[in-house]
């Protein structure tokens, strides 16, 4: 191997080096012939490549003349260094040929376990690893006296049939744990303990207040119908649905019916009051369609617009013409709607085939004004400016939308705009409302997008002065 690689405390005469490897010259051997020195490993090294010359003057080489100098070598042995863990810590220094003898003793020598557990560690931390951490060391347990290696009293811990511990309920027991297994079993009133009845877990000590409340604990029936054991849970529907004894209402108690008795003699009750039951629920049945009438009426006058503005979609428009053309004079009506909240309620229709002067090529629409709930309110005549409009359906993105509209004031002196009657309604065929039998003709309808998806929008809408609004 090649020259000491150690710390000299001086700093080493060339002729302590070997030329080939510049450290200090390991088992020097010296060329006879030409007194050059160097390692022998480092020479042998040399001239294991072929080259049978002294690598320092290139003169031809003999095996015979290459002999060790013993004398470099105790020079070179004598000389001073510090310790190969100097550092570590060590500040030991003395001759090289000591170092060995101080690697013995040194405290940061890296040396094998003595009780062979395969561990290396620096010196001075052998004796706290043969104390604590060696897997082979030698250990007595504290609570049975028994003896392990150190890796076997690991497992051995926590295990000990002799340690003291507590219960793992946490009821506040001390004992070996030889011991713990019985306890937590039956001693213990910390333990869980399944409810014989719904048979959920409890600690031990609550099991007795649970069954207080337990759902399946049996209980008998309050009515003392005979039946003895039900479950807690299950009373309720025993009582309304099995019990013979439980005091039941009549079927018939919301035709008003107030009988009570047991379930056991309900029957008999329905068979003696057949009559007067079926005289209950006629009076019921007409009570009920009343108030049906009432509430649909209610739904109409919610679903009804009360802004001043109707939108009224005629779809499946090209078979509603067609039907227009074959019925002749056929007017379509549209929802009613209100002037505004509390006021005039109006109504569209419309000829799809024209009506009058614009019959067979035109679309004639119109508005009246129908009975109303607030007309008592209202004054009149009616004479509020109302305008029509067929909406343009194409897309504003791409075009200005182009609306067919008409405006008019009514005329005060005509009947249709006079308070109505009970008697018009919005089916009364017989009353035309104002409006214009050649609003739009059919061929223009579709030029453009009034016609859309088989579809055409007519809107309606009256401008009522804001002071008028309630």
């Amino acid at each position: 191997m090649p020259g000491y690689d150690y710390k000299f405390l001086e700093k080493l005469r060339r002729k302590f080096l070997c030329p080939l490897c510049s450290k200090a010259i390991r088992e020097p051997v010296q060329v006879s012939t030409c007194g050059h020195r160097f390692c022998d490993t480092c020479l042998q090294e040399f001239l294991s490549e072929g080259v049978f010359k002294c690598p320092e003057d290139q003169l031809p080489l003999d095996y015979a003349k290459i002999y060790p100098d013993r004398d470099l070598e105790t020079q070179v042995m004598s000389l001073t260094i510090r310790c190969i863990h100097s550092e570590e810590g060590c500040r030991w220094s003395g001759q090289l040929k000591q170092l060995q003898t101080h690697l013995n003793i040194c405290a940061f020598n890296v040396i094998p376990c003595p009780n062979r557990c395969s561990t290396k560690l620096i010196r001075r931390d052998l004796p706290e690893h043969m104390q604590h951490d060696c897997p082979k060391r030698k250990v007595r347990c504290e609570f049975c006296g028994t003896d392990f290696t150190g890796e076997a009293y690991e497992e051995h811990q926590g295990c000990c049939p002799q340690e003291s511990v507590y219960c793992e309920n946490k009821c506040g027991a001390r004992m070996m744990r030889r011991v713990l297994s019985q306890h937590s079993l039956v001693e213990c009133p910390k333990r869980t303990q399944p409810c014989p009845y719904c048979n959920k877990e409890f600690v031990f000590d609550t099991i007795q207040s649970h069954q207080y409340q337990c759902p399946r604990y049996p209980t008998p029936c309050p009515n003392q119908c005979g039946v003895s054991s039900i479950a807690r849970e299950d009373l309720s529907s025993h009582i309304k649905e099995s019990c013979s004894s439980a005091l039941v209402l009549c079927p018939f108690k919301d035709s008003g019916c107030k009988h009570r008795s047991p379930k056991i003699t309900m029957s008999r009750h329905l068979e003696e009051n057949m009559r007067s039951h079926l005289s209950m629920m006629s009076s019921l049945v007409s009570r009920q369609r009343q108030e049906i009438l009432e509430l649909r009426k209610q739904v109409e006058e919610l679903s009804v617009s009360s802004e001043g503005v109707l939108i009224w979609k005629i779809s499946d428009y090209s078979r509603k013409v067609q039907e227009a053309k074959v019925r002749g004079n056929y007017e379509s009506f549209s929802p009613t709607f209100y002037t505004h909240k509390y006021g005039y309620r109006l109504q569209v229709s419309a000829f799809l085939n024209g009506n009058g002067s614009g019959e067979g090529n035109y679309l004639s629409v119109y508005i009246r004004v129908l009975p109303g709930e607030y007309d008592n309110l209202l004054e009149w005549p009616f004479s509020y400016r109302v305008t029509f409009s067929l909406l343009d359906q194409s897309d504003p993105s791409l075009s200005k939308p182009q609306h067919v509209t008409e405006t008019f004031n009514p005329d005060p002196n005509w009947k249709n705009f006079q308070k109505p009657t009970c008697s018009r309604n919005s089916l009364d065929e017989s009353t035309l409302g104002f409006g214009y039998p050649k609003f739009i003709s059919n061929e223009d309808i579709r030029k453009r997008n009034y016609l859309r998806d088989n579809a055409i929008f007519l809107r309606a809408s009256v401008e009522i002065p804001q002071k008028i609004i309630v």
